[in-house]
């Protein structure tokens, strides 16, 4: 059996209080299992931006999850944050600099949700700060049915890895997010677009596997999410 690709799985944290009494790291479990299934050995990756470096030198790929907060807008240039921004300055610093010397390292990268959303300021792009300011006739982005079933569909671009993963021009997908990606950043690319035009899907061609999803493939509401994920495991080998 072929040894299983270390997958550096990024993780959520709160204050004290809730749970635990003391400041705690929190994960879905469908994402582990999701890696799982896929092939991958998933470990968790604690907020230490000084040891991402070190952290990446024991994975063999890293998929930065989602969670309920935002990229910084400081940090791609968006002016003040708005009203309805949640930010997790701890987890974003860990996560910037994983993913960037991740992508240095041309090491395969998927963000999941929030995670595409800081794999675009990765690389160099903007993000839309709250989806019902910005696009005149959004969809229900935060979906009001239940996350294991579909929101709505993405149109998947032709000739992209996406479109090569997945083998179709649409997908069911589930939707939880208000922020979405607005440019991709310098040479990457839009792989998917809700029928709104909000962005669901970038990559980057310039890098062997550098994938950022909006929904939440670990949930496998469309029969081809898993296939997007054993592509990056895949990638990790």
């Amino acid at each position: 059996m072929k040894k299983r690709p270390v997958i550096g799985v990024t993780l959520d944290a709160e204050p004290a209080g809730g749970w635990s009494k003391l400041p705690w790291y929190a994960l879905r479990q469908n994402y582990l299992s999701a890696v799982i299934a896929a092939g991958g050995l998933p470990v968790a990756l604690p907020h230490h931006p000084e040891l991402a470096a070190d952290y990446l030198d024991a994975i063999d790929g890293l998929l930065v999850t989602g969670g309920a907060f935002d990229v910084d807008p400081a940090l791609w240039g968006g002016g003040p944050p708005h009203p309805k921004v949640t930010l997790k300055p701890g987890r974003t610093d860990f996560e910037l600099a994983a993913t960037r010397t991740a992508l240095a390292r041309d090491m395969p990268v998927l963000g999941i949700c929030g995670g595409q959303q800081l794999l675009a300021v990765a690389f160099g792009g903007t993000l839309i700060q709250h989806i019902p300011d910005e696009v005149p006739g959004a969809l229900a982005h935060e979906q009001p049915n239940p996350r294991t079933e579909p929101g709505h569909e993405v149109a998947v671009a032709p000739g992209t890895l996406l479109a090569r993963i997945t083998g179709t021009d649409r997908l069911a997908v589930n939707s939880a997010h208000h922020q979405a990606v607005a440019t991709p950043g310098a040479g990457a690319v839009v792989n998917a677009r809700a029928p709104d035009g909000v962005v669901e899907g970038i990559e980057h061609p310039g890098h062997r596997f550098a994938l950022g999803v909006q929904w939440h493939p670990e949930y496998a509401v469309d029969p081809r999410d898993p296939v997007i994920l054993a592509a990056f495991v895949e990638a990790c080998r």
